[in-house]
């Protein structure tokens, strides 16, 4: 028997290639980072249609969203006729909501409440599972591939980033429709004390090499995904690539172009301390949107693509979580033309 050893495969690299959001106000990516257009997504009239019909809110806006988001990317007819040009059986769908299906669960705990179970409505049950909102994008789309869903706080967005690159690099998807929704109603107020940000955004994410493969236009790269316990913890790992891989890499290292993030610089850090992060430019999404909960991580992921357009050679990085959550999440995105 040979001692050699065949070379190891090359790591697979996950790449975005389309953006979609379904935002009160907004239409584009862009205005995420403060361009301004006359009109944008309206939830009164939005979320309305046959295909919507017996669906809970959170479903509804997903779907609002996935359509342009697949359509940006080149997987589905100007007119959606033409259905996903993918492959379908290679496809996950992993969906981030932390309050998707509240207002569900609590309609039916009233409702046994006041007439027992002999008062459900069949047609409603499924909305009291988490797993709906991802599933009724699957089924819309014919997405049979891996079905994710994400209920994991603060930190549920980038999460979400982080499962669908483990998905492409695992080889269990080629490709994956990222969904970050979040719903307003009367049970979502009452227990955060305001409103949600009432929207979805969504982004597709495949390989590199499936994205070359059909000539789609690669728009960032999901260049590293990490949990830890604080800021500092989580920038390192991101930065080194992931989990187990720390390949010498150090904290804060050197400036991103463009920190998303829903704290202020230097918050975490104490006053002798060099904030954990060095950055040229910091945004912050939930200072015009309010809540975003769920959605956090992936309008922060928008919100960089949007920025990739116009600076392809730019390095962002996303965080959500801080002191008082169990973790930190962070993701840091390049764009196409960045080199290393």
């Amino acid at each position: 028997m040979s001692s050699a050893h065949s070379p190891a495969p090359a790591r697979r690299e996950a790449v975005v290639t389309g953006v979609g959001l379904a935002v009160p106000g907004l239409t584009l990516p862009d205005e995420l980072l403060g361009t301004v257009r006359e009109g944008g997504f309206d939830p009164r009239t939005g979320l309305l249609g046959r295909d919507l019909r017996h669906k809970d809110r959170a479903s509804r806006l997903a779907l609002r969203t996935a359509a342009p988001a697949l359509r940006d990317a080149g997987l589905l007819g100007e007119d959606g006729s033409a259905g996903y040009t993918g492959n379908g059986d290679a496809t996950a769908v992993v969906v981030s909501s932390n309050f998707g299906i509240l207002d569900s669960v609590c309609s039916f705990a009233d409702i046994i409440a006041r007439d027992t179970v002999l008062g459900l409505a069949p047609m409603g049950l499924p909305q009291t599972s988490s797993n709906v909102i991802a599933g009724s994008v699957a089924m819309a789309h014919g997405l049979r591939g891996p079905s994710v869903t994400l209920c994991n706080g603060p930190t549920s967005g980038l999460d979400a980033l982080y499962w669908a690159r483990a998905l492409l690099v695992a080889g269990r998807a080629e490709t994956a429709l990222v969904v970050g929704v979040e719903p307003d109603g009367e049970a979502v107020a009452k227990l955060l004390g305001a409103a949600a940000v009432d929207g979805a955004v969504a982004l597709v994410v495949e390989t590199a090499e499936h994205a070359a493969a059909r000539g789609a236009r690669v728009r960032a790269t999901l260049s590293g995904c990490a949990r830890g316990a604080d800021l500092t913890a989580a920038v390192t790992a991101a930065r080194a690539g992931g989990p187990g891989r720390t390949d010498g890499a150090e904290a804060p290292g050197p400036a991103v172009d463009l920190w998303l993030t829903d704290r202020p610089a230097g918050e975490e850090s104490a006053p002798e301390d060099p904030p954990p992060v060095r950055a040229a430019a910091v945004l912050d999404p939930t200072a015009s949107l309010g809540l975003c909960s769920g959605a956090l991580g992936l309008l922060q992921a928008a919100a960089a693509v949007a920025h990739f357009d116009t600076h392809a050679t730019h390095t962002a990085l996303a965080t959500c979580g801080g002191p008082e959550d169990d973790a930190v999440a962070a993701v840091f995105l390049s764009g196409p033309a960045r080199t290393a």
